[in-house]
């Protein structure tokens, strides 16, 4: 056994190992810089992961990259785990740009608190990144509670403010749930096939609770049980209907560079562990699980953008509508389980994975806004704040409208592709009616979204204090709006690179 473990092949671990390394060095440094100098922490830790892109650029290859001993392979290195873990990067590297002032201005990197802001953020990226190249049942559970860990720290790290305590509380006890319930879907999938690992090709044979669950008989029912507390585990931590209740407080009562963090990474994060599980482990039981979350997203659809429509706070508003976006991308990924209709399944499955990144891309920019409108002693929070954006600053308000206008799905901006491509998918599987119902509670959401393009444009601005941002965060969030925008023009360019990278994952 000795032997075999140093003979793996640890490159596809680079990245993995670069970040945990340089973590533990930021850490070490921080303890020795004063309160003025922690601008040091915030560059070295956008360093790392500028680095972590430069590697996972560098170890990526043409096909999958197994790490592991010859009969256990717990970590995989292929073009979908590459692409996700490329706009984690993005997501985090952004996030510390758009809320270095925020979270200055509020006392999160001084005193007793130093740079555990970023720290603690890039060990939430560390788990993501285990997620998503995770092959092996107990992986996934250790990046998830990583990710999960470091994320209820963030929420909590303004402890002197009780709403944000009181929703470290609430993700910390709801999410601690969910992982329970994961951990005993996990705990039944591996009685029923005796396999921890999801996908092995040893030999040139199929291993693995890919090639168990297709082969499976008098483990039938346990099978089924487990997939159904997996699906409500993964239904958590995408917080769709009825696992949503948290979705609200937190986003609402977290400081909103966390709430950044929370709606940005971790959504590629949970869309690839329900691709490695459901898509490559659980592909034979299809009928099973896409039912499950042709449900949840139906449900999550409808309540996310009916529930929106009340919302006066813009955090909360946007937490439904995370909730109905989240949804929509759920439709994708069960119209991918298309027996005999491999292309179509892939087809499904891109659309899917490039809703969920443009949905990131757009999240970014929604709450970047928030956070550019912020200030010391002020939270731009409630959708009156945008009151005459329009006359305040006619270039950010005009980011905020592609920004709705992306959210809400129309043309010419990437977040109507996204919603297209999609529909498309649910419509070639044959699910016509779902495909009318999610048309017809997009046209209902469109309504909260032009709210706030009405009161940035048609309403006087009540608040005359001038806009203060730092010149990165207005470059960043530019170069995010026009993103956005070029995206929609060409949608091509990242909607053929998806569907390469599922091609080429299952292919290879």
């Amino acid at each position: 056994m000795q032997e075999k473990i140093m003979n793996m092949n640890l490159i596809p671990l680079y990245p993995e190992i670069f970040l945990l390394a340089a973590i533990s060095v930021i850490l070490l440094l921080d303890m020795f810089l004063d309160d003025e100098k922690r601008n040091v922490t915030y560059a070295l830790s956008l360093l790392s992961v500028a680095i972590c892109g430069v590697l996972t650029f560098t170890v990526s290859s043409g096909s999958s990259v197994y790490v592991g001993t010859p009969e256990h392979k717990m970590f995989v290195s292929d073009a979908v785990s590459n692409l996700l873990k490329l706009f984690s990067y993005i997501a985090v590297g952004v996030t510390f740009i758009y809320g270095r002032q925020y979270v200055s201005d509020r006392g999160m990197t001084k005193n007793m608190l130093g740079g555990e802001f970023y720290v603690i953020a890039l060990f939430a990226l560390l788990g993501q990144m285990v997620m998503v190249s995770a092959n092996n049942l107990l992986v996934i559970y250790l990046g998830l509670e990583l990710m999960s860990l470091a994320l209820y720290a963030l929420v909590a790290l303004r402890r002197d403010h009780s709403i944000s305590t009181e929703a470290a509380m609430k993700y910390f006890v709801l999410g601690a749930l969910a992982s329970g319930f994961l951990l005993y879907g996990i705990s039944m999938i591996y009685g029923a096939t005796g396999s921890l690992d999801i996908f092995v090709l040893l030999d040139s044979k199929v291993s693995g609770i890919a090639a168990a669950s297709a082969t499976v008989t008098s483990n039938q029912s346990i099978l089924t049980f487990g997939i159904v507390f997996l699906v409500a585990g993964l239904g958590f931590k995408l917080g769709v209907v009825p696992f949503h209740m948290w979705v609200p407080d937190v986003y609402q009562g977290s400081p909103t560079a966390v709430t950044l963090l929370l709606g940005g990474a971790p959504k590629l994060a949970a869309f690839a562990i329900c691709y490695r599980l459901l898509a490559e482990g659980l592909y034979p039981l299809g009928v099973h699980w896409s039912q499950m979350l042709m449900v949840l997203a139906v449900l999550s659809i409808v309540v996310g953008n009916v529930a929106a429509i009340a919302q006066t706070n813009l955090k909360r508003m946007l937490a439904y509508s995370t909730i109905s976006q989240m949804g929509f991308m759920l439709l994708g990924f069960a119209s991918s389980a298309i027996k005999d209709h491999p292309e179509l399944a892939h087809e499904a499955l891109a659309a899917s994975m490039f809703y969920t990144i443009t949905y990131v891309l757009t999240t970014l920019g929604s709450f970047g806004m928030i956070l550019f409108m912020s200030r010391a002693g002020f939270e731009a929070e409630d959708i009156s704040d945008f009151k005459g954006l329009n006359k305040r600053n006619k270039w950010f308000a005009l980011m905020m409208l592609l920004f709705m206008f992306s959210l809400a799905g129309i043309p010419p901006l990437m977040g109507f592709y996204a919603k297209f491509s999609v529909l498309e998918a649910v419509v070639a599987s044959g699910q016509i009616g779902v495909a009318v119902i999610a048309v017809l509670f997009s046209l209902v959401g469109a309504f909260y979204y032009l709210r706030v393009v009405k009161v940035m444009y048609f309403d006087d601005a009540t608040d005359q204090t001038p806009i203060s941002a730092n010149m990165d965060m207005k470059i960043v969030l530019s170069v995010n709006g026009l993103l956005v925008l070029a995206l929609g023009l060409v949608p091509s360019a990242l909607l053929s690179r998806c569907l390469i990278a599922i091609q080429t994952a299952f292919s290879s």
